[in-house]
């Protein structure tokens, strides 16, 4: 299948404008004329005069307040995401204290019931980027979503069997579907790829956090509320924290952000340089063309082969940190009580985070992502082979904070996905909620993982360590191709299509900052 990025088109460019392109913008900024700037309902950007952003001094004090702003805003994110995990993994919390007996499940019922959030979250993935990238309000469709599901999350503290638990878990994956890739396709819109790795590590500690919440969370509600007004502590933990999730989500519709040209809080000329970075880091503004229909951004993003090696190669991942959902369960295999096994699950979570942050911090500086992704998968393995290879306490603990490790790899691989197909958004937003969705089926795979062992779950080690050799060659064979297409760039060919009032709108956005670096060479991150 041929890759959009190697097709010719006459209207356009390596990345950056082409030369007819250039010639055109030099026109406009020699001209003296003063143009009136205005913004389209679609976020189009019509002429506009030489303003004080095109002094690098004053734009830079622009741009530092802008992302002060943003990131103040986006970090509210990060709480989302701590709830969206809560309410996703507190099963496993509640199945060690009754759960699974009250509801009369055997263990194969059990692995059901966690494995039927990732349908329905699969299925919703796709549609619900696509919705989210065409609207001009997605704060408000994040915290409509977040309501639904912790709404969803309280409901499962009143299921009495097999057939009510399955419902709402679909249910709930189906609802949640909407935050990832939509946070991830947001995040997308604001910060350039220098930027966007570190941010997205603040999002995913989100998720780390939330394993470790989770844990000293459920260890005060299943201690202290069994019996409470009758009712067993496991359904109060499902209670409590979907009534959390529900007042969240009200905060999120008046504080998340929307897009660069429409977003409330930020002045005028914030908005102006949030687009303008945009434009400089691709070469391109990041806006769909008004020819694209609906579906124009699905059918480029599967044409594109690039995307089906990655999603392979995270799938792989996601079996392989699949011993996430079982955590509590592997540290109980150490031999504490429910309350020790709890409080023992946090700390390598917030191992996890710092190691996380460190390191996307340290790829964005270097911008580079395959040996940023592998090295955690790494530690990740030594962890595997340590739990697999002795019973000694100390070291099976030690075994436990390396592979939370892993997963700082995996915030990478995210912002891979992002770097790889930068344009047009449409496409972007169909290519992150693919490889996420796809790579549930990880998730999916994975709940029967760690269902072969009693002692010390050897085999299931053993399935993780293969996966994450996959991984690694798969992440070895994506940086070929990248490679492959940058040298193609330098050959002057394209990478991707672009339609035609996609640069005219470049070209009419680049005129407020007299061209500053907007015709840079786009490469893609390795």
């Amino acid at each position: 299948m041929n890759d959009p990025a190697s097709k010719k088109d006459s209207r356009s460019g390596s990345g950056a404008l082409s030369e007819p392109d250039r010639n055109n913008l030099t026109m406009a900024a020699s001209s003296s004329e003063k143009v009136d700037r205005e913004f389209g309902g679609d976020g189009a950007v019509t002429k506009a005069p030489h303003g004080p952003i095109s002094d690098p001094v004053y734009r830079a004090k622009v741009e530092k307040k802008m992302k002060r702003k943003l990131d103040l805003r986006c970090s509210l994110f990060f709480v989302i995401y701590i709830m969206n995990y809560l309410d996703r993994n507190n099963i496993a919390a509640a199945r060690l204290r009754g759960l699974q007996e009250d509801l009369n499940l055997n263990d194969q019922e059990y692995a059901t019931c966690l494995s039927i959030l990732y349908v329905g979250y699969i299925l919703m993935q796709v549609p619900s980027n696509m919705l989210i990238n065409r609207i001009s309000r997605p704060s408000w469709y994040i915290a409509g979503a977040m309501l639904l599901w912790g709404l969803v999350s309280t409901l499962s503290g009143v299921v009495q069997d097999f057939g009510g638990m399955v419902a709402t878990r679909f249910f709930l994956g189906f609802i949640e579907a909407a935050f990832l890739p939509g946070a991830l396709l947001i995040l997308s819109k604001w910060y350039t790829r220098k930027e966007l790795t570190s941010r997205n590590a603040i999002l995913f500690c989100g998720n780390l956090i939330s394993n470790a919440f989770s844990a000293l969370i459920a260890a005060g509600v299943l201690s202290n509320m069994q019996g409470v007004l009758g009712h067993a502590a496991w359904r109060w933990l499902f209670w409590i924290e979907g009534a959390i999730t529900m007042a969240i989500a009200i905060l999120a519709a008046f504080v998340l952000p929307d897009l660069p040209w429409n977003a409330r809080g930020f002045t005028k000329e914030e908005l102006e340089v949030a687009q303008l970075r945009m434009t400089e880091d691709v070469g391109e503004v990041d806006q769909d063309s008004a020819e694209q229909g609906t579906f124009d951004g699905f059918w480029m993003a599967v044409k594109d082969y690039k995307i089906y090696l990655m999603m392979l190669t995270f799938t792989t991942y996601v079996i392989g940190l699949s011993f996430n959902a079982y955590f509590p369960t592997l540290t109980g295999t150490l031999g504490f009580d429910y309350v020790p096994t709890l409080l023992m699950s946090s700390p390598p979570w917030l191992f996890s985070c710092i190691v996380s942050l460190i390191n996307a911090w340290h790829a964005d500086r270097k911008k580079e992502r395959f040996f940023h992704i592998t090295w955690p998968i790494c530690m990740g393995l030594v962890g595997f082979i340590i739990s697999m290879s002795t019973l000694n306490l100390a070291a099976r603990y030690v075994a436990l904070f390396l592979q939370a490790g892993s997963y700082a790899g995996f915030i990478v691989f995210y912002s891979w996905i992002s770097s790889s197909f930068p344009r047009p958004p449409a496409k972007r937003a169909v290519a992150i909620a693919l490889v996420n969705a796809f790579s549930q089926l990880g998730n999916v795979a994975g709940m029967y993982v760690w269902d072969l062992e009693e002692n010390g779950f050897r085999g299931s080690y053993g399935i993780v360590t293969a996966m994450f050799g996959v991984t690694s060659v798969g992440c070895w064979l994506f940086r070929m191709v990248l490679k492959g297409l940058n040298k193609k760039i330098e050959r002057g060919e394209d990478a991707w299509e672009r339609h035609g009032d996609v640069a005219a709108r470049s070209a009419d956005l680049a005129h407020l900052d007299g061209l500053r670096n907007v015709t840079t060479a786009f490469r893609y991150l390795v």
